[in-house]
């Protein structure tokens, strides 16, 4: 199926939350055990726990890497689990580079070959779009998708994005080049591209303007909570209630006293409260 077709299918179904994988160094319940196989212990009870109230996470590469191969090897294994319990994965991976290297990355996230299962990866435009183009092209064939930065949640995201070049700004030029390409991706079923792009939390006059620009592109929304972007801003460019992911991840990863249980009851009532007033939190808006 189109990428943008299931995207809109996820959200239909549980709602515009999308979860972020971040293993942050001393969050983790030690219910769950010490190093790596603690990480991989709370993960997979994590996806458990998603199954059927939401159905979109996203890993952020970094948290994994930063522990070699063996953390890499623990991300995969948690794609993996993750298709299987019908999650869309979006890779926060950010690459970008010249056009035989972005082949490369492409095929290697994207291709039928891929090193771990992801149904979209997030990718840097800032060295023009031959370095895109691969991407496009690998998503095209096996009905995955791109996701593009645009104006991210950053607070030194003002410091390239909002330059102005001639009347606009950096971000509307990119997403003006990027606007031809996302309608030519629009699936057949929702009308939703499978070229995403990333609209921050934290700019939601921002993310008014892109939506004019960008009718077809799904959202993928960071900023939302810990990075103070509310749920109403979060949602301001969804359409009938489409259109939009909103990113959550310390906010449902790490609730207040999760840390502290001592029983996986303790720590599942915990974790499922969290993941409700977070999803109810973003519908309220929604829907309002």
């Amino acid at each position: 199926m189109h990428f943008g077709d299931q995207l809109a299918h996820a959200i239909a179904k549980t709602g515009p939350l999308c979860v972020g994988l971040d293993p942050h160094s001393g969050r983790i319940p030690a219910l769950f055990g010490e190093g790596l196989p603690g990480v991989e212990a709370f993960f997979m009870a994590v996806l458990d726990r998603l199954a059927g109230k939401a159905s979109i996470i996203k890993p952020q590469i970094a948290f994994f890497e930063r522990h070699g191969p063996d953390g890499l090897a623990l991300m995969a294994r948690l794609c993996a689990h993750a298709k299987t319990r019908k999650l869309l994965v979006l890779m926060d991976a950010k690459r970008g580079d010249i056009g035989s290297t972005a082949s490369a990355y492409a095929a290697a996230y994207l291709g039928p070959n891929a090193w771990v299962w992801c149904d979209a990866i997030t990718v840097n435009p800032y060295m023009g779009m031959d370095t895109l183009e691969p991407f496009l092209s690998v998503a095209d064939d096996n009905d995955k998708g791109v996701i593009v930065l645009v104006r991210t949640s950053n607070p030194g995201a003002a410091d390239f994005e909002d330059l102005m070049i001639e009347k606009n700004t950096l971000y509307q030029h990119i997403a003006q080049t990027l606007a031809p390409f996302a309608r030519e991706r629009k699936g057949p079923q929702s009308g939703w591209s499978s070229l995403m792009v990333v609209v921050g939390a934290t700019a939601p006059h921002e993310a008014q303007r892109l939506r004019h620009i960008l009718p077809h592109s799904p959202f993928l929304v960071p900023g939302y909570g810990a990075q103070g972007g509310s749920a109403k801003d979060a949602v301001i460019a969804a359409r009938d209630g489409q259109g939009v992911v909103v990113n959550s991840s310390r906010g449902v990863l790490y609730p207040q006293n999760a840390d502290q249980a001592t029983t996986l009851k303790d720590w599942e009532t915990l974790f499922d409260a969290a993941l409700a007033r977070t999803h109810k939190d973003i519908m309220r808006a929604l829907e309002g």
